[in-house]
């Protein structure tokens, strides 16, 4: 019931694609990735397990230096490696300590604490998410947050960090998923930060039905806007429209508007009343 959360935020699968990628970013090689996901971190909860020795079958939580209480062991340090390479430590602290002659151990992450993304903006859930084998994909993140609200910009931004390198990375996800290549779908890795802008919005005040904000597709026209506001009102006219446009010096200018005119970002478009 996740991934319909997703689709249902984005209305209008027909928006123009914005996608920069760094080369660099999109070469991260699987093998690489796979090892990423499987190294355990501080506050990670972890079980061990030993074949035949059920009392040494333990869960623990990984602490700041990296190390679980282990019985007869101590604090042993397994932060910072694999799961496998966790488990052959332990049994050969068990071997060395005199404890068992051939102890088989393995060690699984039952809570991944460490390994994390943020997702901000305008989500339905904001916060930060832990990832896993299945969760490492940008949608995966998305869905786990709730899918991108109404009032969110279908253009996602995204701030990785690959090796203390900063990159932003822009994926318009309803193209994405309209031209089927996925490869832009990409794997976040701990640390990345997925962020929602508020969707481009337009105003309508006057004769109309539903005066108020709208969020503004491309290409739409005056037409298409006012149709948004649910049409005019009886009294309202389609002559003498108005817009009144934001220009860049921070000045508003006042535009006699047509209904085949495009409709820009933070537009207020004005419906007069007829005098007739």
């Amino acid at each position: 019931m996740i991934t319909p959360s997703i689709f249902s935020s984005f209305p209008n699968l027909a928006r123009a694609a914005l996608v920069a990628f760094g080369a660099a970013i999109l070469a991260v090689s699987a093998p690489a990735a796979a090892q990423a996901a499987d190294t355990i971190g501080e506050g990670d909860t972890v079980h061990v397990t030993v074949f035949q020795n059920p009392d040494l079958s333990v869960d623990g939580r990984v602490a700041a230096d990296g190390s679980i209480p282990y019985p007869l062991l101590g604090q042993v340090k397994i932060g910072g490696l694999s799961t496998a390479a966790a488990g052959g430590r332990i049994a050969d602290a068990l071997k060395r300590g005199g404890y068992l002659k051939n102890p088989q151990v393995t060690v699984a992450v039952t809570a991944n604490r460490s390994r994390q993304v943020s997702v901000l903006g305008h989500v339905a859930r904001p916060g930060r998410y832990a990832l896993d084998d299945t969760t490492s994909r940008l949608t995966d993140v998305l869905a786990l947050a709730g899918g991108i609200a109404p009032t969110g910009d279908d253009i996602v931004q995204v701030l990785v960090n690959r090796g203390g390198k900063i990159a932003k990375l822009s994926v318009d996800v309803p193209v994405m998923f309209r031209s089927g290549d996925l490869s832009k779908n990409i794997e976040v890795h701990s640390g990345d930060t997925i962020f929602v802008s508020r969707a481009p919005v337009f105003y309508i005040y006057g004769e109309v039905l539903h005066a108020g904000a709208f969020r503004l597709e491309q290409n739409m026209s005056v037409m298409q806007a006012l149709s948004v506001g649910g049409g005019l009102t009886p009294r309202g006219t389609e002559r003498g429209l108005k817009i009144n446009r934001l220009m860049p010096d921070g000045s508003v200018r006042t535009i006699d508007a047509k209904l085949t005119d495009l409709v820009q970002v933070d537009d207020v478009i004005y419906v007069k009343e007829s005098i007739f």
